[in-house]
């Protein structure tokens, strides 16, 4: 099976405010874009989401996957091991556990590795996951971020 690049970003107008995701998945000469908004969430919230949906898209159990994101919070929550600390924890003052849960489902279906990139630095995918983010959060009748707006 071939290895899929996912390619994520998260905006906010407002930090809360409103909030979307844009996600850039390709494998060999496949490419799918998803994005989605929030009417009121954080930044953090939308590129960890982002991840999320971009592992839940994915059909195959064990797919090889390498997320690129700008994201330190994501990033390094996984890649620094903290994430596995908070778990065992029970996510005990830590901000977005309904999301950090809802990842971990995702993630561990997988072969995940993380690279951090600079955003707004030129690369062509996290460019085009920036505008996808922020087209989604300016749309009407943006969805409601429960875990966000009930403090789960």
């Amino acid at each position: 099976m071939a290895q899929v690049i996912v390619h994520t970003d998260g905006a906010a107008s407002g930090n809360p405010g409103p909030g979307g995701y844009g996600v850039v998945l390709q494998s060999g000469r496949h490419r799918r874009e998803l994005w989605g908004g929030y009417r009121r969430t954080t930044n953090n919230r939308m590129e960890l989401l982002a991840v999320i949906v971009a592992l839940e898209a994915l059909k195959h159990p064990g797919t090889d996957v390498l997320v690129v994101s700008d994201s330190k919070y994501v990033v390094d929550a996984v890649e620094q091991g903290w994430l596995f600390d908070w778990e065992k924890k029970g996510f005990a003052k830590k901000k977005n556990p309904d999301l950090w849960r809802r990842f971990l489902n995702a993630y561990r279906k997988h072969r995940v590795r993380f690279e951090w990139i600079r955003g707004h630095n030129g690369h062509p995918e996290n460019e085009l996951c920036d505008r996808l983010a922020v087209a989604a959060r300016e749309q009407e009748d943006l969805a409601v971020d429960e875990g966000y707006e009930t403090g789960l």
